[in-house]
């Protein structure tokens, strides 16, 4: 049996090199300044689409993400690895969106996509760390949803079984198809880039990259249309402009802060309650912890 497998990738900002310019006026990120790198954990779902592929003959796996033309990187990362084709949602007027815009646009991009099975992601992405863009697009689809995924254990037409990596445990679960499932870090890694596909897919480029081409590069993609990434809008996916972008994004910004912890002082306590207590007392006044 073959499945439709869509995977949720998003090209995020390395927040290992967060600056003073990381945001702008309008609390938003400025990722124009930040390098840009593969979500981790959508990688980790990544991989979980290609076992099912790689188990399945006929199974096609394709990414979809939302961000700048230049977020067709991550659909080219992705080819490497095993991926079928991919879509980038990107618009203008999409910029600035919050989680609820985000998984809103997202759904809307599902809907026109059509004929799936399963839409995998994973758990969170780095740059806001809220693991609710998943959910969120479960609920827009009407669709159930189990999140926390470390492993697909099996799936065939009707359902899928999951086991998922809890606080205090693991729990398996089956759910119905189509569905949702969000992965965590904790599930395998995600196999590395695949020699023969590199030199495949090293040459596809989305319609905006596509655009500032040379002549012979344009004539190659239109020869091999595999290698075309096509670049959906928010016209294309016929989302409401009131739902999506700033407009439809409650959530704001005030401000973000680059945090180094250097060590100035040290103190030394006795192995002993009172000491310990009193020790985490004058941290929670200066708010270093809670």
């Amino acid at each position: 049996m073959s499945y439709n497998i869509i995977v949720l990738a998003k090209q995020v900002p390395d927040t290992r090199n967060v600056g003073k310019d990381a945001m702008k006026e309008d609390g938003t990120i400025n990722r124009a300044a930040l390098p840009a790198i593969f979500n981790p954990e959508d990688l980790n779902a990544l991989e979980q689409a290609l076992r099912i592929k790689d188990a399945n003959p006929g199974t096609t796996v394709t990414i979809l993400t939302m961000g700048l033309p230049r977020a067709a990187e991550v659909i080219r990362e992705a080819m490497y690895r095993g991926a079928d084709a991919g879509i980038v949602l990107t618009d203008r007027v999409l910029g600035g969106a919050d989680t609820l815009a985000t998984s809103y646009s997202l759904a809307r991009a599902v809907n026109k996509f059509g004929n799936y099975d399963l839409i995998l992601g994973g758990r969170q992405a780095i740059d806001g760390d809220t693991a609710q863009v998943g959910p969120q697009i479960a609920e827009k689809l009407g669709l159930p949803q189990v999140t926390y995924a470390e492993e697909i254990l099996d799936i065939n037409p009707k359902n899928i079984t999951v086991k998922r990596r809890l606080e205090n445990g693991v729990e398996t679960l089956r759910a119905p198809l189509p569905c949702v499932v969000t992965v965590n870090g904790s599930a395998a890694e995600c196999r590395p880039r695949n020699a023969m596909r590199l030199q495949k897919y090293k040459y596809a480029a989305s319609t905006s990259e596509k655009a500032k081409l040379s002549e012979e590069r344009q004539a190659l993609l239109d020869k091999r249309d595999y290698l075309n990434i096509p670049e959906w809008s928010a016209a294309y996916v016929e989302a409401d402009p009131e739902q999506i972008g700033l407009p439809g994004s409650p959530t704001k910004v005030k401000a973000i802060e680059n945090v180094v912890f250097t060590a100035k002082e040290s103190r030394c306590v006795e192995n002993n309650d009172e000491q310990l207590e009193e020790l985490i007392k004058e941290l929670i006044a200066n708010h270093t912890i809670g």
